[in-house]
């Protein structure tokens, strides 16, 4: 009766990790691809950016009811809001490098895949060597920290070297979170698909976001 119980404990522990990695790889693409039908509205309607403080406003928000109601079905609906409301954000400023750069569309379609192979890659490594990433954690949230703060004073100070600093720190960042987020699951550090996939969205926004500037200054054609 012991040895069964005992190794019954492992796989039930195996299967729900495999059950919440599932269900936060399921969850997070079907969230991607509806952010990217809300930005491609967004581009095709040409809908203004709303702007940094109802961008936070609209974010933290959202943030906030996913998190609270993570545990429910609703916490399903207010994710894809979360994510519809991100991708519309995100289609003024796909727009502006359409608009910007003559080469605007290789700079998104390369950017896009720069975060999916860094994403794919980052993600695979974390699961076939299931390695702890959890002592990253203080890291991150002084770096994110950091990095948001300075890019607020970029954006106000308008200093360019600044901005593109950030950028770097923020791809570096969000490749940790990957990590980090991955980790979680496999270690059973996050039971929540729900917050894992916002996590893991927010981590491949960023990235993608900062890829895009990167390119934008260093491959953009006028």
């Amino acid at each position: 009766m012991r040895s069964t119980t005992a190794i019954s404990r492992p796989e039930a522990g195996i299967l729900a990790t495999n059950k919440i990695l599932r269900n936060t790889y399921l969850l997070l693409s079907m969230t991607l691809v509806f952010s990217a039908m809300t930005a491609g509205a967004a581009m095709y309607l040409n809908i203004p950016h709303p702007g940094m403080v109802m961008t936070m406003i609209g974010y933290f928000g959202l943030l906030f009811l996913t998190t609270k109601f993570s545990n429910s079905g609703w916490g399903l609906v207010f994710v894809f809001a979360l994510t519809g409301f991100m991708g519309l954000t995100l289609g003024p400023i796909l727009n502006m490098y359409t608009q910007a750069f003559s080469n605007g569309h290789e700079l998104i379609i390369t950017a896009l895949g720069g975060t999916g192979v860094i994403f794919l890659g980052l993600s695979g490594y974390a699961l076939t060597t299931r390695k702890d990433f959890s002592f990253m954690a203080g890291f991150l949230m002084v770096g994110v920290l950091v990095a948001f703060l300075a890019g607020i004073a970029a954006m106000f100070f308008t200093i360019p070297a600044l901005s593109l600093a950030v950028s770097a720190m923020f791809i570096l960042l969000m490749s940790g979170m990957i990590l980090f987020q991955t980790s979680a699951i496999i270690h059973g550090g996050e039971t929540n698909y729900i917050l894992a996939t916002i996590s893991l969205y927010v981590s491949i926004y960023n990235l993608f976001l900062s890829l895009l500037q990167l390119l934008g200054v260093f491959s953009g054609e006028d």
